[in-house]
């Protein structure tokens, strides 16, 4: 468990492979409350490569000096975050 919000992390291994490659993370709040978004890669054991990029938004509560994931969002496709980007972008613009 990570005890600061920078030492949270997609990133997964399984026996000796990285499965979840961590690209980026941008922590958009901090406090008993953070929310992290991150751009990783799942290892695809079948081509015995990385797919493409995905994105997920995390919300974590730090309880007892540990954060704890308590809600998620996968965002699935360049696609779907090209649409969640415009639509902000018209709310805020």
């Amino acid at each position: 468990m990570a005890s600061t919000v920078d030492e949270l992390t997609v990133r997964y291994e399984e026996d000796g492979i990285e499965t979840v490659r961590e690209l980026d993370k941008q922590i958009l709040t901090k406090g008993a409350w953070s929310t992290v978004i991150f751009r990783y890669q799942d290892w695809d054991r079948s081509k015995e490569a990385y797919g493409p990029d995905k994105y997920t938004i995390r919300r974590y509560q730090k309880r007892n000096g540990e954060y704890q994931q308590k809600s998620k969002f996968n965002i699935s496709s360049k696609d779907q975050a090209e649409k969640i980007i415009a639509a902000l972008e018209s709310w805020i613009n």
